[in-house]
């Protein structure tokens, strides 16, 4: 099965000379993928001269506009049809191809993935889900921003949606779903959380209930639903830390000849965590909840970190993971409707 990824090659703070590069990586990591790169033809066909590929499985589709960083979401929806983005998207509405990446503005791509792809059906919002480091290997976190002041009945979406991406991309038959919450009373919260909780209760996923902001990084649950507020405080929180404790560890090995000689016999250690905790590793969140598969990759991300965002989609793909999603929203619907009349 050859998988077709349309890539917003003009979208992030860097543009092609990232996009492109990390799209021939991709080709050359997975046998199986042929990548669609939109966007200012004569800029592509330039980077692309720089690299030896299989053009076989490399198409350029010219896009004359460019959603900026700073463009309001209605903006590109109105009046950026003709954008790398857009085109991508139509593209995979098309069927032209199977998924798209894109590292450009991300209240754009929600919006305009939103009006061109649509929800799931059952599906009130789509969410953005990535996945964190934590003590045993990774979570699953919904949504990060795309969604403020959600009630309890999608936030109980979330969690399903969180659940079935996780059962499926890590072959996880019974994933642990938590709420994010205040605490792990029954009291605590918001009604929204609340009123998600009861919902869950009587689903067929594997709920464990309220999990506090610590809870996330211990490892102890599989995906986490929040809000849409709280998700991105908390994914900012542990990034601003990640560099916090970077910067600190640096300055303390920078400070005489014998810091610099433990950093000398430490960086074995310090490379290994480095590495479980380096955020590019965990670039690609989902767009969950949409009929077709939209990775966003971070706007800042280099050549290593965009490489990871497609390996997402080709995954999502492999997977079918909106088809997989609807058939648990549909059974959850029909579940609670048939308790209602009965």
């Amino acid at each position: 099965m050859s998988i077709k990824i349309a890539i917003d090659a003009m979208g992030g703070d860097h543009g092609i000379s990232v996009t492109v590069p990390a799209s021939l990586d991709a080709l050359s990591k997975f046998s199986d993928i042929h990548v669609v790169l939109v966007g200012k033809e004569d800029l592509i066909h330039a980077e692309l001269s720089k690299y030896q590929y299989d053009v076989s499985r490399v198409t350029v589709q010219h896009a004359e506009q460019v959603v900026e960083m700073d463009d309001l979401p209605s903006k590109a929806l109105r009046n950026k049809r003709q954008s790398s983005m857009r085109i991508a998207l139509n593209l995979v509405k098309e069927d032209e191809a199977q998924a798209c990446v894109s590292a450009g503005n991300t209240g754009a791509l929600m919006a305009v993935a939103k009006f061109v792809l649509k929800t799931l059906p059952d599906i009130d919002r789509p969410a953005i889900c990535t996945s964190m480091p934590t003590m045993k290997g990774h979570v699953h976190v919904l949504d990060l921003g795309a969604n403020v002041g959600i009630d309890g009945d999608t936030l109980a979406q979330f969690a399903i949606m969180g659940s079935v991406l996780a059962k499926a991309v890590d072959d996880n038959p019974h994933p642990k779903v938590g709420l994010l919450n205040i605490g792990e009373e029954e009291i605590k919260g918001h009604q929204r959380i609340k009123d998600a909780h009861q919902i869950l209760q009587g689903t067929n996923i594997n709920y464990v209930g309220y999990v506090e902001g610590d809870d996330i990084y211990k490892g102890d649950t599989d995906v986490v639903a929040c809000d849409g507020f709280d998700g991105n405080i908390a994914l900012k929180s542990s990034e601003g830390v990640a560099k916090m404790i970077s910067f600190y560890l640096k300055d303390a090995f920078k400070k005489n000849l014998l810091t610099k000689l433990v950093a000398l016999l430490a960086y074995p250690v310090l490379k290994s965590f480095k590495d479980k905790v380096d955020p590019r590793r965990y670039n690609g969140a989902s767009l969950l909840g949409l009929k077709k598969i939209v990775i966003k990759s971070h706007g800042g991300a280099d050549q290593f970190s965009f490489l990871h965002a497609i390996a997402e989609a080709r995954l999502e793909v492999s997977k079918n993971v909106p088809a997989l999603i609807s058939a648990e929203v549909s059974s959850l619907i029909k579940r609670q409707t048939s308790e209602k009349v009965g």
